[in-house]
């Protein structure tokens, strides 16, 4: 038996064995522990790969076993795809091909439910008059929440892509904010008249923006519109069965399916 090889991969260590690195002679991890290419060494001696750390694990696992293990929840299919298409591990690459058209499929039929709240709230603000003078005033503005949950986790992403919180000036996608793969919930305010703009970053008060029509949402009205037409050209259709027409009608509650 050969002594363990430790690989030091973009900062994370691994030791594995020879046998296991050159499981497939093609790829070029075969290569470099062949001796046909050469490697690198860090500090400690160990094997450099200026490559990312952190999925390389199912890269070592798949060496081992020849099969693809991924965590039902994965969300870095991309970058594992591309780290395999660089060690060119070919059955991985044909492996992740296949996961990627069973995922595809997976997510045709779909369910999207959307449950809206709506408040007012009253802000207070200084107003400047003049130098030196200033004046407390108060308004009352529009708070918005959405909770979106969706069985499909490429249609959150689709519509993360399309909507934008403007906060300190700056328009950042909701994207940023999807900790759950199938759950995202938006908190915004309307525009309220009067209002400096730099109260807005003051008091940590969140517009929302969709793009590339580059329109704020100042009520739920616009809202369901704009997501509707991402959800329909994605393929939903309205539920006629649920939920109650009343509640569609007030947008209260969306409910959208999609059958393919």
């Amino acid at each position: 038996m050969s002594d363990p090889i430790t690989l030091n991969v973009g900062g994370k260590l691994y030791t594995t064995s020879l046998a296991t690195l050159t499981s497939f002679p093609d790829s070029m991890l075969g290569a470099m522990f062949s001796g046909k290419m050469p490697t690198k060494r860090d500090s400690q001696g160990n094997c450099f790969i200026d490559r990312d750390g952190k999925v390389f694990r199912y890269i070592l696992n798949f060496l081992r076993t020849s099969h693809l293990d991924l965590p039902e929840d994965f969300q870095e299919m991309g970058l594992l795809r591309r780290e395999a298409d660089f060690y060119q591990v070919q059955p991985l690459i044909e492996a992740l091909q296949e996961k990627e058209v069973e995922l595809s499929k997976a997510e045709k039929n779909a369910m999207l439910n959307i449950t809206l709240n709506q408040r007012v709230q009253t802000v207070h603000f200084t107003v400047r008059e003049a130098p030196q003078i200033y004046s407390l005033s108060s308004s009352s503005m529009q708070v918005f929440n959405a909770n979106i949950f969706s069985t499909s986790c490429l249609f959150l992403k689709l519509l993360g892509s399309k909507l934008f919180y403007c906060s300190n000036g700056n328009l950042s996608s909701i994207t940023s904010h999807l900790q759950d793969p199938n759950h995202l919930t938006l908190d915004w305010v309307a525009n309220v008249e009067g209002l400096p703009e730099e109260e807005y970053t003051k008091q940590n008060l969140k517009r929302l923006w969709v793009v590339p029509a580059n329109k704020q949402i100042n009520s739920f009205q616009v809202f369901v519109e704009e997501v509707l037409k991402i959800a329909l050209s994605d393929g939903f259709c309205i539920d006629s069965s649920h939920p109650h027409a009343v509640d569609f009608m007030n947008n209260k509650i969306i409910r959208l399916i999609r059958y393919r």
